[in-house]
């Protein structure tokens, strides 16, 4: 709250004193303009109408005069756009500074809760196991979940790993054929695996084939099953569907949640970007599933984008080439 009223503030001076120089402008304007016809009107007091040269000494000041005039609006005209289009600029330049550092914080408050959870948990279950003595049950139920948080852990890092090889360009494409519907297949497994009391439906055609880097796409699919986990019901199914059409592969995953407005849909595939605030946000994550997805995706030639599920909740739906 400081930050966003320190920013207000900063943003009211900043216009204020654009107005300020923009009037100062127009004010020098006027005054040099009534310097100029002052000028001429004395100069053309002090000549004589019966003077040999009086019309072309006459034409000769109001020469002058109209010269003036059109250098102080070419120049005060000149200064005035410059001085918007740099205003404008600098403005959103730091706007957009402001607003990424903002994120980056809550990325890193975000991160920070999502590496000391899993951390935490795997902690406590080893720690249980040591000092106690459990039966078998017990033990695999513990030994399980903390399984399930260091693959929370894993995945977390792994995105956050790729995300930044992607942004610095040093991550290097190894594409080659392979079948889609068995990577989709086994994510939806793994994910059945990792969540049994949650119900996903997969509706998928057969050895969809494709061209591109199965670890990265897996990588989407994962943040894509994540995503719709994490934002629908517990109740509530999560249907997975994967079909060609000619050349072309189609990946749907619906969930039944909130869905996303259409004045947030162009903004979830940002860096960091998550939808409310930090302190209305319930679910856990750090803003880079989404982005992860869309860079994964135009790399591989391919779009997605978001459409709204019935009677409610959101179909992340991916095209991609295939074989």
């Amino acid at each position: 709250m400081f930050k966003r009223q320190g920013f207000a503030f900063i943003t009211v001076v900043y216009w204020f004193l654009l107005v300020y120089i923009i009037a100062a402008l127009v004010y020098w304007f006027i005054v040099l303009e009534r310097q100029t016809n002052e000028m001429s009107s004395l100069r053309m007091e002090q000549l004589k109408k019966d003077a040999p040269r009086f019309t072309q000494q006459l034409e000769a000041i109001e020469y002058v005069h109209h010269r003036k005039q059109i250098q102080y609006i070419g120049e005060g005209g000149t200064f005035l756009v410059l001085i918007i289009i740099g205003s404008l600029f600098v403005y959103r330049a730091v706007r957009k500074q402001v607003l990424l550092s903002q994120q980056q914080q809550n990325f890193m408050m975000a991160v920070t809760h999502e590496l000391k959870t899993p951390i935490a948990v795997a902690q406590l279950n080893l720690e249980t196991l040591q000092k106690r003595k459990l039966d078998e049950t017990q033990q695999q139920k513990l030994i399980g979940t903390a399984l399930l948080e260091t693959n929370r852990l894993n995945s977390l890092t792994n995105n956050i790993l790729v995300a930044s090889q992607l942004e610095m360009g040093t991550y290097r494409l190894n594409k080659q054929p392979f079948n889609f519907t068995e990577l989709v297949n086994g994510s939806v497994r793994d994910f059945k695996n990792r969540f049994p009391a949650r119900l996903l439906v997969l509706t998928a055609a057969e050895d969809v084939m494709t061209d591109g880097e199965a670890t990265l796409l897996q990588m989407m699919v994962n943040n894509l099953l994540d995503n719709a986990i994490k934002y629908s019901p517990r109740e509530a199914p999560v249907q997975v569907g994967l079909a060609k059409n000619n050349n072309t592969l189609v990946l749907t995953v619906a969930d039944e949640g909130e869905g996303v407005p259409d004045s947030e849909k162009r903004h979830v595939f940002e860096k960091f970007y998550r939808i409310g605030s930090e302190a209305t946000r319930t679910a856990k994550g750090t803003g880079l599933g989404l982005y992860l997805c869309r860079k994964i995706v135009k790399d591989h030639n391919g779009t997605i984008i978001i459409q709204n599920n019935q009677p409610k909740g959101a179909v992340f739906l991916v095209t991609l080439k295939a074989l």
